[in-house]
């Protein structure tokens, strides 16, 4: 685990929460203690610039790059007269560096085991195994090594096949990225 981590676990001790809260600040990280952080957290590069808004949820095993950002579309608003409740990212997902995750209203799930690619901006509830990017973020294809993302009903290898041909073309996304899973 590394101190990052460690301190961010630590964030809500009686005692020296305050002190933690102000050496992850000495990192660039806004880890508020109402945010609820699950087991396995891995932060890279120190997190330099990750900002959690309070009402988030990180499941169990999720990975963070730096400069993420899990908050409000409606920072302008009074936090009691927003539309958003709360976002919640499941275990195993992966917000890459410079990701920012918005929420509008309600609230925004992002999915087991879904990367939200570097810079990406995600304002909508995604699926498991998906993989987002872009301004505004739009998924590209579907993780094959995550054992949460189905393919339809009835799709044939041939088919999947050639969807992830065409999706890996269109999209700028190596086909190797984008199965279908049968």
């Amino acid at each position: 685990m590394s101190l990052v981590t460690a301190l961010i676990y630590r964030r809500r001790h009686r005692l020296l929460g305050r002190l933690v809260q102000e050496a992850l600040a000495v990192y660039g990280m806004e880890v508020p203690a109402a945010a609820e952080i699950g087991p396995g957290l891995v932060v890279f590069h120190r997190g330099f610039g990750t900002v959690l808004h309070p009402y988030t949820t990180l499941g169990a095993g999720v990975t963070l790059y730096n400069g993420v950002t899990v908050g409000r579309a409606d920072p302008w608003v009074p936090q009691e007269a927003s539309a958003m409740r709360r976002v919640v990212v499941e275990d195993g997902a992966v917000l890459c560096a410079g990701a920012k995750v918005v929420c509008k209203a309600g609230v925004l799930t992002v999915g087991a085991g879904t990367v939200v690619g570097a810079n990406a901006v995600l304002t909508r509830s995604t699926g498991p195994g998906e993989i987002w990017a872009g301004a505004p973020a739009r998924k590209v294809g579907t993780r094959a090594d995550w054992p949460d993302a189905s393919a339809p009903a009835g799709a044939s290898a041939d088919a999947a096949g050639a969807s992830a041909d065409a999706a890996g073309a269109g999209s700028g996304v190596a086909a190797a990225e984008v199965r279908v899973r049968v």
